[in-house]
């Protein structure tokens, strides 16, 4: 059994009357609603009725639908930023910095070896600007609070498993209410950064990994784990979980995902496993 999930302002289930198979479910008034239907041709419809609207529209399997495992990246999807971007414009070195970020999250260039060459060029970099970074830039995505809250009072597990700092993840871990997190090791003299990151590297492989390892643990399906995230290094982890949601995501990323979220904050993914708004804690 699916259902076609429709999240946004005004979504309206009588807009895709002519290919429901049952009475719409409304999850959030004028905003979120699921509509039964028949097969998976109802999306490539409804995406095609919408076309235009800033509506988040995809097919949902309704079988073990609430996950008992989320596991997400964090820069660019529970946070606002990519850290190593803000830590190299405190070293003025932002746009050199970013347009390599840019190719490893899409894709473009491998994983491992685009993190080594960023943080090499942040050799020197006094350990201050960690601080100030986090202080400054970095700021949880609306909807966060709310869906760690919502899942974990739902008796999930949720992790968060960044290719970014564990200076960082440690902290927005905490802020966000997840239960675990992992991330790399910025290394450093005491004072500087040497340019130079712990061995080995969180990444694809790693990300994965994390999943697998979680639902072995935890002793349920694959089926009952979530993850998300935004670059190609989540794309393992993302098609391997029951549900695998691209977040405002990349091309790469959004095309190989099972749901994809552009228009909407991160509530969305307690909608996609059809909780309403009554169910949802307001944390935000």
């Amino acid at each position: 059994m699916f259902v076609l999930n429709v999240i946004g302002k005004g979504a309206d289930p009588a807009l895709f009357a002519g290919i429901g198979n049952g009475a719409a479910k409304i999850l959030s008034p004028g905003h979120a609603f699921d509509l039964p239907v028949a097969g998976s041709s109802a999306l490539t419809v409804a995406r095609r009725i919408a076309e235009g609207a800033a509506l988040d529209i995809n097919l949902v399997a309704t079988e073990k639908r609430r996950k008992k495992l989320l596991v997400a990246d964090m820069d660019s999807t529970i946070i606002t930023v990519e850290c190593l971007d803000e830590l190299a414009d405190m070293a003025g070195l932002k746009p050199q910095i970013a347009a390599i970020t840019e190719r490893a999250m899409r894709g473009e260039l491998e994983f491992e070896t685009a993190l080594k060459e960023r943080v090499g060029m942040l050799k020197g970099l006094h350990l201050s600007a960690l601080e100030k970074t986090y202080a400054e830039r970095v700021r949880l995505n609306p909807g966060a609070k709310s869906l760690l809250a919502t899942m974990r009072a739902g008796g999930a597990h949720t992790m968060l498993v960044s290719g970014g700092f564990g200076y960082f993840t440690q902290r927005v871990a905490q802020a966000a209410g997840f239960h675990v997190e992992r991330g790399n090791t910025l290394l450093d003299d005491g004072e500087y950064l040497t340019g130079e990151v712990a061995t080995p590297i969180l990444g694809r492989q790693a990300k994965l990994e994390a999943l697998e390892e979680a639902t072995r643990h935890l002793k349920i399906d694959f089926a009952e784990t979530m993850a998300v995230g935004d670059g190609a290094n989540d794309l393992a982890m993302i098609q391997r979980a029951g549900l695998g949601v691209a977040y405002h995501a990349k091309p790469v990323v959004a095309e190989a995902a099972g749901a994809a979220i552009n228009h909407n904050d991160l509530t969305a993914l307690l909608y996609l496993q059809g909780y309403r708004d009554a169910e949802i804690i307001k944390s935000d």
